[in-house]
């Protein structure tokens, strides 16, 4: 009887142990430095999908910002332009590549300047309603958005 009821309870509890793994990894994540006063900034990462299905990023958040968007550039012309988009696919076996003069993060109403050397947290949500967290830490880029 005690066999029988050790079985029940680790089928039940079975999927409980796989909740908190992801097929969704995140690597050289990082938010850009800012001068003081400056109200916005952006992160930048490669996220992977080592998944079977394709996934949807929605939406992100940070404590560090008041409002944050996804973002993309587009060229019209001569002009480069960035726009708000609704989601971020990261395919299946494959991955997105958040980067300056492309897909990013922006994120506007900084509480306070962006100092290289520290870190935010970023919260990314996908489609599906899962939610993961990453920290990115903060660079100094002396470049502007670059035309790849």
């Amino acid at each position: 009887m005690k066999l029988k009821t050790l079985l029940l309870a680790f089928f039940a509890l079975s999927p409980l142990a796989h909740a908190n793994q992801t097929d969704i990894m995140t690597h050289n994540a990082y938010a850009r430095a800012t001068p003081p006063n400056a109200p916005t900034s952006a992160v930048f990462v490669e996220i992977l999908n080592q998944g079977d299905k394709d996934r949807y990023i929605v939406s992100a958040s940070t404590p560090a910002a008041g409002k944050v968007e996804l973002h993309d550039v587009i060229t019209e012309g001569d002009v480069m332009k960035m726009r708000q988009i609704e989601r971020i696919e990261v395919p299946s076996k494959g991955k997105a590549v958040l980067k300056p003069g492309s897909l990013h993060i922006m994120l506007f109403d900084l509480k306070q300047a962006f100092v290289e050397g520290e870190q935010i947290d970023v919260e990314i949500t996908f489609a599906n309603g899962e939610q993961q967290t990453f920290s990115a830490p903060i660079k100094k880029v002396m470049s502007g958005m670059k035309h790849h």
